[in-house]
């Protein structure tokens, strides 16, 4: 198949791409490469790309793709707490605008990375596709309004799919700090401390980013009838877990560690625990194979081979809120996230 991905130069996109390429698909880029001086470890695999923003994507520029696994977004809560009003432009807006132009375009599926975060505040049952949206976020809000409108856009040629994505961890060429698994793991390595932010009570579903490319093939590749308009939590029931017990394996992994709170660690409203066993019943083969055991640990020799440091982990090299904020200072980026204009001196 013919697939373009939006946000291919990213976390998760650096992962899924070589999974595409592996599987004989046709794969083309999209992505503003805010982030390409962002991580560690190995480079990308090159791709054909577009160098745009979604938001000025048309159908001209969609023609001939089979599909489009749509990765761009503000990725996560505190990023999205910069300009809240950017955020829905982006993950809401960004996205349907989009949809309609693959839509217009002929493509005929639409696979949308969504998140566990448009749960919000649910306490601590396990909830499935079905529970109520209570985002605590603008980033989860954008998740929701984007599901909301994707799924009205539906046809009998247009078939959309929600990926609503447990918090995602793992090693990626794009790595990304601000993630707790990462972040854990990081500090560890860095200092010999798991320094845990928050109080350690809340639930959590913690999905690899590779077992999340993995359902993203699944999908392109299903029986349409298997996930038209349909929503998978994409992780393993088993792999809830709360923020104290993900540190005490990362402290059991990283010899020598030991738990610390920084500063104000309090509570943490976003807290929610998720059954994932729709996705293993409708999708086997993007049943996920990893656990936190295994992230941490392949995280740790990562770091070590590396060297990783505290002043990495903290730095706008895997901090996407103070890489962003590092070029909003410089005024290469301004505050809607779009690149500005640079004087050539000659």
């Amino acid at each position: 198949m013919r697939v373009l991905v939006t946000g291919h130069a990213g976390y998760i996109g650096t992962v899924l791409v070589p999974m595409l390429l592996e599987r004989d698909h046709v794969v083309m880029g999209l992505d503003t490469f805010l982030y390409e001086r962002c991580g560690i470890g190995p480079r990308p695999v090159p791709l054909p790309a577009l160098r745009m923003d979604t938001r000025d994507v048309g159908p001209a520029h969609l023609g001939g793709f089979d599909a489009v696994i749509d990765l761009a977004a503000i990725s996560n809560d505190p990023l999205g707490d910069l300009n809240a009003d950017t955020t829905f432009d982006i993950n809401h807006r960004g996205t349907v605008n989009v949809a309609e132009a693959a839509r217009e375009a002929g493509v005929e599926r639409f696979v949308y990375s969504s998140s566990c975060s448009l749960y919000g505040a649910h306490g601590n049952a396990p909830i499935d596709e079905s529970a109520a949206f209570r985002p605590v976020t603008p980033y989860g809000e954008s998740k929701v309004l984007a599901e909301r409108d994707l799924t009205a856009l539906a046809t009998d040629d247009f078939s959309p799919v929600f990926l609503r994505n447990a918090t995602a961890y793992g090693a990626s060429p794009r790595l990304r700090g601000d993630l707790v698994v990462n972040n854990l793991t990081g500090y560890a390595v860095a200092t010999g401390e798991v320094l845990l932010k928050s109080d350690g009570t809340p639930w959590r579903p913690l999905v690899h980013v590779e077992d999340i490319a993995r359902a993203m093939v699944a999908c392109v590749e299903a029986p349409r009838e298997r996930i038209h308009c349909e929503a998978f939590n994409v992780g393993t029931t088993s792999e809830n877990y709360r923020i104290r017990d993900v540190a005490e394996i990362v402290a059991d992994v990283v010899e020598g560690s030991a738990i610390g709170f920084g500063p104000g660690a309090g509570p943490d409203t976003r807290n929610y625990r998720v059954d994932c066993s729709k996705l293993a019943e409708v999708l086997p083969d993007a049943t996920p194979r990893w656990t936190v055991r295994d992230g941490a640990e392949q995280l740790r020799r990562l770091y070590e081979a590396e060297g990783m440091t505290r002043e990495w982990l903290e730095g706008p090299r895997l901090q996407r809120l103070r890489h962003v904020r590092a070029l909003m200072a410089s005024g290469v980026l301004d505050g809607s996230l779009r690149w500005q204009p640079t004087e050539v001196l000659v």
